[in-house]
């Protein structure tokens, strides 16, 4: 799979039509009076959202988006045709920005949602508008006017209710793997996610749905761009809950450094991250070590979080924890 969360396009909109100069040819009238037409409204360019895309990378196909011109004006004050409008699909979620001066231009995060990035140039006006009583056969049209045109530099955000979040290895593609259809690359060693992972988790009889991401390990001065660095904190901003998962069973380091390393590089990415809704989640029950076990508790204690300890392997309070995930985010709704 490959996995772009960051594109740059180029585009256009379409050119006016030019206004026409022409005057009437009728049997009997040997002086007609202007007849030029207008030209048509050249085509904009949108950006529509698009749930089925969840990455950037088919915009990397063509150098330019351009919507079509505006036909030119006509004779028998006909007007051109109005350009067609291009839309550009995108995922939701995806942030866009002027390349050039850097502002925000707007976002996509509904599905149908429209952004207009590029205006289309409007119509000349063809002869027929410049008739006057001392002037009844003007030779002057006005040509069509140029496109918007700009580079745009999309940034795509996961639209997720829940992000996992940890060190490498800390078993966040295996939960995801087993509380929803996605399935993640699982390997015992570091890294083996390099792309965010989304999965819908359905809940109860009712069949509530939430969307979970397992998104890249962080490690230590990730914010500043180590390893994944921002390809994956950015991705944190949008979920609504997120789940601190420590690995029980690691034999290197202690449990509370393992979640102070993580609540550093969120706090150091964006300090309201902190303040988000949170649960610290102990993995890989089935071989915990006593000792990693307490470091865990107390640490939960002590910051005045809620603490769960699941096995992915097993199943052991996997069910427990969707409910409690399920229960936030319908008190947060």
């Amino acid at each position: 799979m490959i996995f772009l969360d960051e594109a740059v396009v180029h585009v256009r909109g379409g050119r006016g039509g030019d206004g026409c100069v022409a005057f009437r040819r009728e049997k009997y009238v040997p002086k007609g009076g202007p007849s030029g037409g207008d030209g048509g409204h050249g085509g904009s360019v949108w950006l529509v959202g698009d749930h089925r895309l969840n990455t950037l990378y088919h915009l990397q196909f063509h150098s330019i988006y351009a919507a079509e011109r505006g036909r030119h004006g006509l004779g028998s004050n006909r007007s051109g045709r109005t350009g067609g409008d291009l839309e550009v699909r995108v995922p939701l979620g995806t942030v866009v920005f002027d390349a050039d001066g850097g502002e925000t231009l707007g976002e996509i995060v509904e599905e149908g949602e429209k952004l207009l990035v590029a205006q289309g140039g409007r119509g000349g006006w063809g002869n027929q508008h410049f008739a006057t009583p001392t002037n009844q056969a003007p030779r002057k049209a006005i040509p069509g006017k140029e496109g918007e045109e700009r580079r745009l530099r999309l940034e795509l955000k996961l639209l997720a209710d829940v992000g996992l979040v940890g060190l490498p290895n800390a078993g966040k593609s295996t939960l995801i793997s087993v509380v929803s259809a996605a399935r993640p690359k699982i390997a015992d060693y570091p890294f083996t996610t390099l792309v965010p992972n989304l999965g819908v988790v359905v809940r109860g009889a009712r069949e509530r749905t939430f969307v979970i991401a397992d998104l890249p390990g962080l490690i230590a001065g990730a914010a500043a761009g180590a390893g994944l660095g921002f390809q994956f904190l950015r991705h944190v901003e949008r979920c609504r809950v997120l789940v601190h998962l420590i690995d029980l069973a690691a034999f290197e380091g202690s449990a509370a450094e393992d979640l102070a390393t993580v609540e550093r590089e969120l706090g150091a990415f964006d300090p309201a991250l902190l303040e988000r809704e949170r649960i610290l989640v102990g993995s890989k029950l089935d071989a915990a070590r006593p000792e990693r076990r307490a470091e865990l508790r107390a640490a939960a204690l002590e910051r005045g979080l809620r603490y769960l300890e699941i096995s992915s392997a097993t199943g052991e309070g996997v069910a427990r924890l969707v409910d409690e995930l399920g229960d936030r985010l319908e008190s947060a709704a």
